[in-house]
Order: structure tokens, then sequence, then C-alpha cells
């Protein structure tokens, strides 16, 4: 197991994680601190309904250097853009009270269109003036809601686009892209053990509504929208196996 108290030897480079405080951005900021000397976040504000997700970057944050003093001293500034109007653009379930279902084009209305796309063009400027080469993400094409803006063909094209756009040599990092909910929760173990495991119930958020009231085995959520209930499917199928660790 690797922790936080006993991290291998850094890349030089940074690093700057998309970071919303769910899941996966939480398991990809310990990836990027396990590996990079100087790691910071971004995080957007686009009007989402689940905004409290905002308030548990901060709580996740503060367990990271708490719990794990290594990386502590690898995370560096936290960084909150605002982006609501183009969160307004979409009127998508995200950004709208309506119910959760799949649209006409056959995706979730959650979806809303180029997010990751925007997120991503809004780093790469920040990286830049931080003088940070490397872009961390959460996407994910193996267990995922069906956005296609998740796809790895698709952040590739945009790190070309990128490197192209801005004369840079960017590289977009997506650890969790082969990876199903179950793999992300053994590779959180790996990473931090069981310290980060806990870490990531109690304090992330991924519930699309926002509620923060019951906390399941999995974590806080209703446990009824698609992001819970990938979460859930996701830690009960780790659980059935022993919880083990992912493989490095």
């Amino acid at each position: 197991m690797i922790d936080g108290s006993a991290a291998p030897s850094a890349a030089p480079e940074g690093a700057l994680v998309l970071f919303s405080g769910g899941q996966d951005s939480t398991v990809c900021l310990a990836w990027a601190l396990d590996r990079y000397a100087r790691v910071e976040t971004v995080g957007f504000d686009y009007g989402q309904r689940h905004a409290v997700e905002l308030q548990a970057r901060q709580a996740v944050r503060a367990g990271m250097t708490e719990t794990f003093p290594r990386w502590a001293s690898r995370l560096g500034e936290d960084h909150m853009l605002e982006i609501r109007g183009f969160g307004a653009i979409g009127g998508t379930a995200m950004t709208e009270e309506r119910a959760f279902e799949i649209s006409e084009k056959g995706l979730p209305n959650s979806y809303v269109p180029g997010r990751n796309l925007v997120f991503l063009t809004y780093a790469a400027a920040l990286a830049d003036r931080r003088g940070l080469r490397v872009l961390v993400g959460g996407m994910c094409e193996t267990d995922y809601s069906g956005y296609p803006d998740c796809r790895r063909d698709a952040i590739d094209a945009m790190e070309r686009a990128l490197n192209l756009g801005m004369a840079q040599d960017f590289r977009i990092e997506t650890p969790l892209m082969k990876l199903t909910k179950a793999e992300t929760w053994a590779l959180a173990k790996r990473l931090g053990g069981e310290a980060l495991v806990a870490l990531t119930v109690k304090e992330s958020h991924t519930c699309y509504r926002g509620e923060r009231g019951e906390l399941h085995a999995w974590g806080h959520g209703c446990g009824t929208c698609p992001a819970c209930e990938l979460r859930a499917k996701g830690w009960d199928e780790w659980a059935a196996g022993g919880r083990p660790e992912l493989a490095a």
C-alpha cells in the first residue's frame, strides 16, 4: 500500500487537478499528490444544483493535509472559477430543477454540453499562468453516465487543440479513464489505505440533488439520482469482492 506518509519520489513537474469535490476527483487528487511534487486544484461554479460539492472540496483538501502529512507538503493553492454564464446555456437537469431522464438525443439530461471541454480550456489557461504542465481530470469512459466529453478520444483531441492554440506542451492525465467505479474505490485504497477510503466516503460529494443528510456505506447522497446509483453500485461490487486494492 502507498499512503501519504511514505509517498515515492515525485516528478518535478507540477499538476493542476480539476477538482469538484466528488469521489472521482478526490481519488484523482490523491493520485496526483502521490506523483507530483507540486499540485494545485481548480473548481468551477457553473450554477450546478449540487453546489454543496463546492463546500466538500475544502473538507477533502483539509482531510488530505491532516491525514497524509507527506502529501500536505505537495498540496498547493486552490482556485475557484465562476462560469455561471456557461452553465445557464445548456438548460440541463444539472442546473435546473427537473427530473433526471434520457433526452431525445439518447443522452442523460444531466449532461451539460461541452462541460469538460470548457473546464479544460479554463484549466489550461490557469495552468499556463501558474507554470503547471499536467492537467488531471476524473473523466471515465468505462463506468460513467454516457457523457461524450468523458471519452479519451475527446480528451486527446482537446489536448492537441490546447497545445496548438496555446503553444504549450500540456499533458492531460485521466487516471480513471479505464476503471469501473469499483476499481476507483480499489485505487483509493491502494493510494491511501482505509484512511483515504473513509475520507472519500465522509467528505466527498457526488449526489446530483446535493443531499448531505444520510451517510450511506458509500457516502452522502439521495441514493436515487444517477450519480448516487453509480457510486453505490461501485461500492457494492468492491465490497462484495473483499475490498481489494487495485494493482499498481
